[in-house]
């Protein structure tokens, strides 16, 4: 499967797509929506950004509690009623006089959902396209990239027209639609693996996947250099008030090509030699904001830099390659959580590092860390996957 119309008519990957899309349109639409009305009930930033990113945070606790029920729940039930908890939990967010306390308290909720979901998600995924994960995760990549864009556009004026409680329900009611979509679009399958869902359970997997060689570089990749960029385009609004909307929307459009390039056009042996260079390409453009560059000079080394976030597609990747078929959603979603993880807290670093110095000399620094940290990893992800010895005939992937 090489081209995305091929892609498309995979019986189930369109009921995938269609509950990603309206998934990631709900959680930034309510993500907008909460912020405004916490900000408006304490005139706190901080309260406030917490509430956008408190999800996001609280991926790591689910990333470690809960994350074994991704392979050991029946992915479409598991799908499907993770949704409908979403929907109930944003429902609960609009309810009038809720605490800052039981906002956050939801939240915490949301988020533990939310980690378990990603793992299911994307173990369905390569359940259902088989060998072609890759362009399967580019699509749904780009479609989480369009969902964002259009969500914050459509929240912005949901919130004008209908309050934000309004835009809550209407979130809400988004991730209702996806339970029906999964639930009526995907076939029963069995769990990839036995057992009870457990805490114990996940620390176990957890430990098993964090044995394998080869997999820590992996996941060391997957979640700083990422995360660290993330931090420089956190800071775009203070580097350029006026601006940020275009180094935004430019670093948007250089992910979404991104992904088609990587999922789309690059063959194999192609990803192979590039990866090195992509994951270098996603920080060193950031280098020269030290300078102040010129508006449209800006915006283009965003769009190019945002071209490198491809190179997660072909670490996920690799990291199929290591781990044994059983555990792919929950290393997956180990991934996700704490890749999510990673850049909020990078994006908090972003801030300090600006209040301390400049918005811009906070960039520089944030892409120089991403430049070594890649430069470091380098030697360990240079090596071929079939090559690396496995501790034990049950980490070797099937």
């Amino acid at each position: 499967m090489r081209t995305y119309r091929q892609l498309f008519r995979t019986p189930e990957f369109t009921p995938i797509f269609a509950a990603t899309c309206l998934q990631s349109a709900a959680a930034t639409v309510t993500g907008l929506a909460l912020a405004t009305d916490v900000y408006a009930r304490t005139g706190s930033p901080f309260f406030a950004a917490v509430s956008m990113f408190g999800p996001s945070l609280a991926q790591l606790a689910g990333a470690t509690l809960l994350l074994s029920a991704a392979d050991r729940w029946p992915p479409r039930a598991a799908g499907a009623g993770l949704a409908l908890l979403t929907a109930v939990l944003t429902a609960l967010l609009a309810l009038p006089g809720l605490s800052i306390a039981g906002v956050f308290a939801v939240l915490l909720a949301m988020g533990l959902a939310a980690s378990v979901s990603g793992g299911v998600r994307a173990g369905l995924l390569t359940d259902v396209v088989a060998d072609s994960y890759l362009l399967g995760r580019s699509a749904l990549n780009i479609s989480n990239g369009a969902m964002q864009i259009a969500g914050f556009a459509a929240g912005s004026a949901l919130v004008t027209v209908l309050s934000p409680a309004g835009t809550l329900l209407t979130g809400a009611g988004a991730h209702l639609v996806a339970a029906l979509v999964i639930r009526t679009g995907l076939a029963r399958r069995a769990p990839r693996a036995t057992g009870r869902a457990s805490v114990a359970a996940t620390w176990r997997v957890n430990a098993r996947l964090w044995a394998i060689p080869g997999i820590r570089p992996v996941y060391a990749g997957l979640w700083l250099p990422n995360g660290l960029i993330v931090g420089c385009e956190a800071l775009f609004v203070p580097f350029a008030p006026s601006g940020a909307g275009l180094l935004l929307a430019g670093s948007a459009l250089g992910m979404l090509a991104g992904d088609v390039l990587a999922g789309r056009f690059l063959t194999p042996s192609w990803r192979r030699r590039l990866a090195p260079f992509l994951r270098l390409l996603l920080a060193v453009p950031y280098l020269p904001f030290a300078l102040h560059p010129p508006m449209a000079v800006a915006v283009a080394l965003a769009v190019v830099a945002a071209v490198g976030y491809c190179s997660t597609l072909l670490l996920q990747e690799r990291l199929m390659e290591l781990v044994p078929e059983e555990n792919r959603g929950q290393a997956l979603g180990l991934h996700s959580s704490g890749m999510l993880t990673m850049q909020a807290v990078c994006a908090a670093v972003a801030g300090v590092l600006a209040e301390l110095t400049s918005p811009a000399t906070a960039i520089t620094l944030l892409a120089g860390g991403s430049v070594a940290v890649t430069l470091l990893l380098a030697p360990a992800l240079r090596q071929p996957a079939a090559t690396l010895p496995f501790a034990s005939p049950a980490n070797r992937p099937t």
